[in-house]
């Protein structure tokens, strides 16, 4: 969407089908999201098959997806110096979190709190990507000293000497900080919630296609021996009451 519907022309290739320099952040974000859509689309086909390494195949896909995203947000071709550039130094701590705990996953795949870090970094993750959508292109949020500018057909936030992009500088830090302590008392609270409802006796584990067929399986053979007990119980009734009809 972002090669295709951004550029003036539709298409993101310039006239010779070279790649401008204009565009070389568009095929960098559009090769983190074919990242994601190819771990998502493998992930969706070892479900159905199902084979013995399922689960450790798709930690692996999933930590490749964030390895290319943060492989690319580090040589990213943006403006490194900038406020832009604070936005997404921050972004790779956290993209460091959960590839990290991605990667734990496959050697510790029942563990709990490694699929709870994991999961909280990705939520920062959305959160991070939706606050740095608002604070770098919306003029009424650009810091003071700071202000929009047009280069090579992009608009970027530039600040009018250093004094004003330090200051820009330590307010996404307390930006940073400030998400940090909501994104934790969110996913804490999340979870006690949780337990509330459904107590501590509550494990985690993975849900495989095998743990659903000894589920459905041990259903069937309950209702079949519920079934047979009704049926015993019935004839021991009726074997009761034949020596009470024979005496009348």
């Amino acid at each position: 969407m972002e090669l295709f519907i951004g550029p003036e022309s539709h298409q993101p290739f310039d006239s010779d089908g070279t790649i401008p320099s204009n565009h070389l952040h568009n095929f960098e974000h559009s090769s983190i999201s074919i990242t994601f859509f190819v771990y998502a689309a493998f992930a969706v086909l070892l479900d159905r098959i199902g084979p013995a390494a399922q689960y450790g195949l798709t930690q692996f896909l999933g930590a490749l997806a964030f390895g290319q995203q943060l492989f690319l947000f580090h040589l990213h071709s943006a403006d490194h110096m900038g406020v832009e550039g604070q936005y997404h130094f921050l972004l790779q701590i956290v993209i460091v979190v959960s590839l990290a705990t991605t990667l734990m996953g496959i050697g510790l795949p029942e563990s709990f709190m490694v699929s709870f870090v994991r999961s909280a970094s990705i939520t920062f993750q959305g959160v991070w990507f939706v606050v740095m959508g608002y604070a770098l292109w919306t003029p009424s949020l650009i810091p003071k000293g700071c202000s929009l500018a047009l280069e090579e057909g992009h608009q970027v936030v530039r600040c009018h000497g250093e004094e004003a992009l330090h200051r820009a500088k330590s307010l996404v830090n307390i930006q940073f900080s400030w998400l940090l302590i909501a994104i934790t008392i969110f996913v804490i609270s999340f979870y006690l919630v949780l337990v509330r409802f459904y107590g501590e006796k509550v494990e985690y584990s993975m849900l495989t296609k095998e743990h659903l067929l000894c589920e459905e399986s041990d259903d069937v053979e309950s209702q079949k021996g519920g079934k047979v007990g009704e049926r015993k119980s019935f004839m021991e009734i009726g074997r009761g009451s034949v020596p009470n009809d024979m005496e009348r």
